[in-house]
């Protein structure tokens, strides 16, 4: 019965700001402060899936006015979770396939989110150089998932180097930002799922790397988030076994 009445919920309150958000979006098409906006809201539907959640700024740390996002990349729900932080001026990538669902596609592209065509390699190289470009010209962040896809409870998957050789090209530092472990986590017809935390790390620098060393920044990368994610994760599980008693 919970699961019934959260699904009908959630899809009323998911088309009412897809029709919001369409008709807002016209008066300014593709600006890419929509994008926080929209994000913020879809995030703000997290306690109608029985989450908590809790996000961890880095202390003392000023986040770059341009730089490239990078987070983990789990499932659906990473719209009510990760879609919370999104920052003003930040812009994500995602695939072209986004644009034909109904509604929200359509949102997706007209707030200034990127689409690019995963399947082309060819252009998938051209890709690099429009977001370098769109990160000088129009004054914005850029946010990615570097696994490429949904880890579906895999773990992080391996990194592909698209975003660190923006980062590297545009002369701007990567964020990490790391949600701890929602797969197999979330049941709908269950009234609570627990805690979820979202940490955003200090920014690196990658004034230091060239092209050639783009691996290397990537692979940095990854440990760090790998790190930082079973840290969460263990967190999680103490604090959610310490609720339970």
């Amino acid at each position: 019965m919970i699961a019934i009445v959260r699904t009908i919920f959630v899809v009323l309150l998911s088309i009412t700001i897809c029709i919001f958000g369409l008709i807002y979006c016209l008066f300014s098409p593709r600006d890419p402060r929509h994008v926080a906006t929209f994000g913020r809201w879809f995030g703000s539907m997290s306690p109608m899936f029985g989450i908590q959640l809790k996000v961890r700024y880095p202390e003392g740390v000023t986040l770059p006015q341009n730089c490239i996002y990078i987070a983990n990349h789990q499932n659906n729900y990473d719209m009510v979770t990760a879609a919370y932080v999104v920052q003003p001026r930040t812009v994500t990538v995602g695939k072209k396939s986004l644009l034909w669902m109904p509604l929200f596609g359509l949102l997706y592209w007209l707030t200034g989110n990127l689409l690019i065509d995963r399947d082309n390699n060819t252009r998938a190289h051209s890709t690099i150089n429009k977001i370098v470009q769109h990160i000088k010209k129009r004054n914005i962040s850029i946010w990615m998932f570097p696994e490429g896809t949904r880890s579906r409870g895999r773990g992080l998957l391996p990194f592909k180097t698209g975003a660190f050789y923006a980062a590297i090209a545009a002369e701007v530092p990567i964020v990490p930002i790391c949600v701890s472990n929602t797969s197999n986590k979330i049941k709908l017809n269950r009234w609570s799922n627990g805690l979820v935390i979202i940490e955003i790390l200090p920014p690196i620098d990658t004034a230091s790397y060239n092209r050639a060393q783009v691996r290397v920044l990537t692979r940095y990368c990854r440990n760090l988030m790998k790190n930082k994610l079973d840290e969460l994760n263990v967190e999680v599980a103490k604090i959610e076994a310490l609720d339970e008693r």
